[in-house]
């Protein structure tokens, strides 16, 4: 696909989800949604639909791993973003694709959003979901003892907060890394809809941040963010990298020049590589951290 198709494309799924949300239809067509269907996808994948991994009806994962009968492969925990209050594996095809085909048994999971649920419990169905991970992906080819925690947005922030917060239950010895990219990590006072509805209420919010539970002798961190995102905030990264550097954590931030919110996201898809590097540095990353020992 050439860049006048690409840059098509991109622009398309854009204006229909603009218009789909405008008409009041987002959750149905949601610009990742458009995105995703698309978007041409990576090859050599065979995926496994609807596992659930509690009763809840959105306590379900889709499986993306690698075509052919290997075993004891790496596997990646992704969760999506949203606000907390939106998201479907199911527009995530092309983020599980991108990384099976190069490796990665890779988990996406569904989890209650707001308004049903508030914090701690969506932050909970994750915990949940990776605990389902720990136990079974061995029988789709995964090596639990060698996992990575990763996510976009709201997404990276849960994952962050499974690997800081103890409550959450999470045996960190099977974790070897964690990718955040563009991640609310320091975000109190809750000052937007989506952080008043889904932490208003909680009695400890200094406990809800990131930033203030990074602690020493966690697994290393990669941390992607672009610098013109007006939805999160680069600082957010910038703080985070700080803190854990400061606590002994191996922390790798990447700025994204004029890379937007859903730059760090987008640009994991086939046709949108060229835009940013992301996908080559995560794949770095996880490489370096993911090898058998």
């Amino acid at each position: 696909m050439n860049r006048r198709a690409r840059i098509f494309v991109w622009a398309g799924a854009l204006v229909v989800g603009a218009i789909s949300g405008l008409f009041g239809f987002a959750n149905a067509f949601s610009p990742v949604g458009i995105f995703n269907a698309l978007v041409p996808k990576d090859g050599g994948v065979v995926v496994e639909r609807n596992v659930a991994f509690g009763t809840h009806p959105r306590q379900k994962l889709d499986i993306y791993r690698p075509a052919g009968d290997g075993t004891g492969l790496p596997v990646v925990y992704f969760s999506y973003g949203g606000g907390w209050e939106s998201g479907d594996k199911d527009e995530y095809g092309f983020v599980g694709r991108a990384l099976a085909a190069r490796g990665y048994v890779t988990v996406i999971a569904d989890y209650r959003l707001v308004p049903e649920v508030v914090y701690p419990d969506f932050v909970a169905d994750n915990a949940l979901a990776v605990q389902w991970v720990a136990d079974t992906i061995g029988s789709y080819g995964g090596d639990a003892g060698r996992m990575v925690l990763m996510g976009h947005s709201a997404g990276a922030y849960n994952v962050m907060m499974l690997a800081l917060d103890p409550q959450f239950g999470v045996d960190m010895s099977n974790i070897r890394a964690l990718v955040g990219l563009s991640g609310p990590y320091d975000f109190y006072p809750f000052d937007v809809s989506q952080s008043q509805n889904a932490f208003g209420d909680f009695p400890r919010p200094e406990l809800t941040q990131p930033v203030n539970l990074a602690f020493g002798q966690m697994p290393p961190v990669f941390l992607g963010h672009g610098d013109k995102d007006e939805t999160v905030y680069l600082r957010n990264s910038v703080a985070l990298a700080e803190k854990m550097t400061e606590r002994g954590t191996d922390v790798s931030l990447k700025i994204y020049e004029g890379g937007n919110h859903a730059d760090t996201l987008v640009s994991l898809a086939m046709p949108l590589r060229w835009r940013y590097g992301v996908l080559e540095d995560v794949l770095t990353f996880l490489e370096a951290n993911t090898v058998s020992i």
